[in-house]
């Protein structure tokens, strides 16, 4: 009789990076950035830069500020090369010649897993660059300087990496914690309006399925947050942020290894419409409809109250987001099929309900979700109207 043998392996791994907050982060008097550079070093330590080349359009001299604030401290960092810029939004996602482009300047100037790859863009941008950070040498260190809204309160936060592939968001990624992220408030004064507005909603998310007390701050600061008030959007962001990295670390799942996923809420529609719009519709929009439909589906099935529906598309549509789109349509429905195998085979979907608890469900009435696409659509309607 054959006998089995097996060695049986296990082990953990601590993983801890901080986020900071500062403004102005490369002029030369503001330390941050040299000293996370020099931490673990005795020697210079060497560090590739790659911009999103739309912060580059709105902050012209980012370029020498970054080539100066290295000249600056060249007894401790080097700047290797040039900047090198990739093109913003799902550009830099859909085409892997940008993700090849930063591999090749990894490779030429000798970033190892002691040199450094610092990302500054948007959310976009921070998947891919750091996609390629991660699979280079098996991972080199990687330091994120998210400038947009969505990205400092949301994507650029996590551990998360990733490329579209074969028509799929996300469909080519990597879990990997970066060194460090850096949100630096000076780049948001230049974004524009839909950009301003676009990662609000991944706040009302977070907010809707696990702070109340922050969805009623929302509520509160609606005509701040529409006018650029720059202390109420730091406060969202700080918020947010807590509430995002709190949850991973929490979760005890940080790498998404269950089928759990609950701060996608509203982003099974989210994703399918961003594809359906050949991603005309931004990420946060779509995920302020997605939030949209879930939360009216958790109404019309009983879970969530009138009036409280009506305070979150109201939420919604008072800081200037639509909550329906013309592509809204059974194609949609396509969406829960490619979010279920998103999440490695068991469909999970997050719903409400009451203003500030989320609750999973593992299967979702077509029916129904066609008859929340309809709701939606009459309520935004009526809402242009008045």
């Amino acid at each position: 009789m054959n006998q089995k043998k097996i060695i049986k392996q296990s082990f953990q791994v601590n993983f801890d990076f901080n986020l900071i907050f500062t403004s102005k982060l490369f002029e030369t008097d503001n330390n941050i950035l040299v000293d996370l550079l020099s931490s673990n070093s005795t020697s210079k330590t060497k560090a590739i830069v790659v911009v999103d080349t739309g912060v580059i359009d709105s902050h012209p001299q980012l370029k020498e500020d970054i080539d100066n604030y290295f000249k600056q401290y060249n007894d401790s960092i080097t700047l290797e090369g040039s900047v090198l810029e990739i093109p913003g939004g799902e550009q830099s996602k859909n085409d892997e010649t940008f993700i090849q482009s930063i591999l090749e300047n990894i490779n030429t100037f000798g970033i190892d897993r002691h040199s450094y790859v610092i990302a500054i863009g948007g959310g976009a941008v921070l998947d891919a660059v750091g996609f390629a950070a991660a699979i280079a040498h098996r991972g080199v260190r990687l330091i994120r300087i998210p400038t947009t809204v969505l990205s400092q309160n949301d994507s650029g936060i996590g551990v998360k990496n990733g490329i579209n592939y074969f028509g799929k968001k996300n469909f080519a990624g990597s879990f990997a914690v970066p060194f460090a992220v850096i949100n630096d408030d000076s780049f948001l004064s230049t974004l524009h309006e839909r950009d301003w507005r676009s990662g609000i909603s991944e706040a009302i998310k977070v907010a809707l399925i696990k702070d109340y007390s922050f969805f009623e701050w929302i509520e509160s600061k609606v005509s701040d947050l529409n006018n650029r008030d720059k202390d109420a959007m730091n406060e969202l962001i700080y918020r947010c942020a807590d509430l995002h990295m709190k949850h991973i670390q929490n979760s005890g799942d940080a790498f998404e290894q269950g089928s759990s996923r609950p701060l996608d809420f509203g982003h099974w529609a989210a994703h399918k419409l961003e594809q359906l719009s050949n991603f005309e519709v931004r990420h946060g929009e779509a995920v302020a409809i997605g939030i949209a439909l879930d939360s009216t589906y958790s109404y019309l099935k009983g879970y969530l109250s009138k009036p409280e529906l009506v305070r979150v598309l109201d939420c919604i549509i008072g800081l200037g987001f639509n909550i329906s789109y013309h592509q809204m349509n059974e194609q949609i429905i396509k969406g829960l099929e490619e979010f279920r195998e998103h999440l490695g085979g068991k469909l999970t979907i997050m719903l409400l309900k009451s203003l500030g608890t989320g609750f999973e469900v593992h299967e979702m009435d077509k029916n129904i979700v066609l008859e929340s696409i309809n709701y939606i659509s009459s309520y935004h309607s009526k809402k242009i109207a008045i």
